[in-house]
C-alpha cells in the first residue's frame, strides 16, 4: 500500500480490524475506504476501526468517511469490551444486496 506512504510499503492483514495508530492522519481518507473494500471483497462484513479516544478528530474523520461509503450498512462506537469510544464497529452490506441495488 505504498500510495499511503512514499517512504515505505506497509502490508496490512485483512482480518476485520484496522488500527489507525500506525498511520498518518493524512492517509486515513484513502486507507479506510480501501480497507473496507478489501474486507467486503473477502466477505468480512463486520470491521472494527481503532481510532483512539483522544480529542475525537480522527473519530470524526472516520465517521465522515463511513457516512459517504456505499458499502457501509451502518456503524456505531464499540462496546466496552471492544474499545469503547476509541473504536468504531462498521457493518458492511452483503455483496448480494449490493448487486440487487445496482439493478
Amino acid at each position: 500500500m505504498d500510495e499511503y506512504n512514499d517512504e515505505m510499503e506497509i502490508e496490512l492483514e485483512i482480518n476485520g480490524v484496522l488500527d489507525l495508530h500506525a498511520f498518518s492522519p493524512k492517509d486515513v481518507k484513502y486507507l479506510v475506504p480501501d480497507y473496507l473494500a478489501e474486507c467486503h471483497a473477502r466477505n468480512i462484513l463486520e470491521v472494527r476501526i481503532i481510532h483512539g479516544k483522544g480529542i475525537g478528530n480522527l473519530r470524526r474523520t472516520v465517521h465522515s468517511l463511513l457516512e459517504k461509503n456505499n458499502i457501509v450498512k451502518g456503524f456505531r462506537l464499540a462496546g466496552e469490551d471492544r474499545g469503547n469510544w476509541g473504536a468504531t464497529i462498521v457493518e458492511l452490506i452483503h455483496r448480494e444486496c449490493e448487486r440487487e441495488n445496482q439493478k
